[in-house]
């Protein structure tokens, strides 16, 4: 990455001119941009000092500080975060070797370019599934192998300026390119030195491979047997090649270009499992496949109980070819499938059904033992679960009688005791004041005594 270091015109003492200023006016701007945009420099310590870095991006394109191989980054994590590797004009970058791109995991475009690339191992991209573009335009290489882009699914490959033989080996691109090769005015070099059109070139001895499989589809119950036959045809010789991984018993037995497969003892396990044969050279490859068909009775692997969730589901897993038909019981009668009770299939795998019998919202009613019953034309299973979706009404008022009614007393014994108290203690409090005026009454000058002698003198006089 280009940096600037201490010692430089931009990063040397502030001083006091003008310039000075703008120097570390350009530095603040320089900061802000790099800390803004989503794509962030790397530091000079992550990023080789030959090639200049963000945190998806990698370009090497000085001719002076050459590099020989791809750069690598410190970090694992760093190296997974690129996106884009760019590497031009590089004289000693010659070859793209087994494990030089393997931790650069999301790589999407690559490109070298005027470079010396020579070679490219068939395990180069191994690693990088996620390559869209790849841009190995003006290099060294006569030649490439298909099998080093047979897992790649690229969306555009650009080989032109390079000085490829007309030979077998690089057919493919013709094959591969198709009219992108006269877009690209894609040439080899034929044995006299004369530039052929890629698209135009026809070599004898050089064809494509064929394979034809036979019988084309297969259809039997399981426990029975069947062979296979594949037939393999192309310039040079294919090799042919069985793909399968089968629980079914089987033998293999070749003899030159046909191969036999025998399979014994048919699994239901292997319903719709692929078997293919395949024919390869160096043009390219062909693959003939089929399914296998196996026919099988009903199996209900799984039944469990009720859960709720937006409706209420009772869930199952079963398999069966044919597909089998459903039916459910409710107590030993047949529930019958409505607006408010469906059977729901959710999943569908290569050999088995997930779903759930489906209530909206159920009530006690729907209480009960419920089985499920699988049928098709080869047998039947069935399995059964108890299913509770909601407490009896009665029950539930019963158990909060129970639980929560308070002892009550009768009310005529309340009232009573209220009476009774009441009245005791209007007595009690008469009792007390009759106490206090006899007590107090004869000595005060206001008391009867008083008064009538009182009277009495008083009128004497008067007479």
């Amino acid at each position: 990455m280009s940096v600037w270091t201490p010692g430089s015109g931009a990063l040397s003492s502030p001083g006091r001119g003008s310039g000075s200023w703008r120097c570390w006016w350009w530095w603040v701007v320089v900061i802000g941009v790099s800390v803004g945009s989503g794509d962030p420099w790397m530091s000079a310590e992550a990023c080789p000092s030959y090639c200049t870095c963000s945190s998806t991006r990698i370009s090497c394109v000085d001719p002076e500080r050459g590099i020989n191989a791809f750069p690598v980054l410190q970090s694992e994590a760093e190296m997974e975060n690129i996106t884009d590797i760019y590497i031009a004009n590089q004289g000693s970058f010659s070859s793209i070797n087994d494990k030089d791109l393997h931790y650069y995991k999301n790589l999407r475009n690559l490109t070298v370019t005027n470079s010396r690339l020579t070679y490219v191992s068939k395990l180069a991209f191994q690693n990088n599934i996620k390559i869209q573009y790849l841009n190995l335009k003006d290099n060294n290489l006569s030649s490439l192998s298909w099998r080093i882009f047979r897992h790649l699914n690229m969306s555009y490959m650009i080989l032109t300026g390079n000085p490829l033989h007309c030979s077998c080996e690089n057919m493919w691109m013709k094959l591969w390119l198709g009219e992108e090769a006269d877009n690209q005015e894609l040439r080899c070099i034929e044995d006299g030195g004369v530039r052929k059109l890629l698209s135009r070139l026809t070599l004898p001895n050089c064809e494509v491979p064929m394979a034809t499989l036979n019988p084309s589809k297969v259809t039997l119950m399981e426990g029975n047997h069947v062979d296979l036959s594949c037939t393999t045809s192309g310039v040079p010789s294919p090799e042919l090649i069985w793909n399968m991984a089968l629980v079914s018993n089987y033998e293999i037995e070749t003899s030159g270009q046909i191969s036999v497969l025998r399979l014994s003892n048919l699994s239901s396990l292997d319903h719709n499992s692929k078997i293919s044969c395949t024919a390869e050279n160096i043009v390219g490859e062909k693959e003939s496949a089929l399914m296998l068909d196996i026919l099988f009775p009903p199996k209900i692997t799984k039944l469990t109980d009720a859960i709720p969730d937006h409706h209420w589901c009772i869930p199952f897993s079963m398999s069966g070819n044919p597909k089998p038909e459903l039916l459910w019981y409710q107590d030993d009668k047949l529930v019958m499938e409505g607006k408010f009770i469906v059977t729901m299939i959710h999943d569908i795998t290569e050999r088995e059904f997930h779903g759930c019998l489906q209530l909206d919202s159920p009530t006690h009613l729907n209480n009960g033992h419920y089985k499920l019953v699988a049928t098709n034309k080869y047998g039947t299973d069935m399995k059964d679960v108890e299913a509770h979706f909601m407490t009896k009404p009665w029950e539930e008022a019963d158990k909060d009688n129970y639980y929560d009614a308070p002892t009550i007393e009768p009310p005529e014994d309340g009232v009573a005791v209220y009476v009774v108290v009441g009245i005791a203690a209007v007595a009690f409090t008469g009792f007390l004041l009759m106490l206090v005026i006899l007590k107090f009454g004869g000595n005060s000058k206001f008391g009867i005594k008083g008064k009538t002698s009182y009277f009495y003198s008083h009128w004497s006089c008067s007479t």
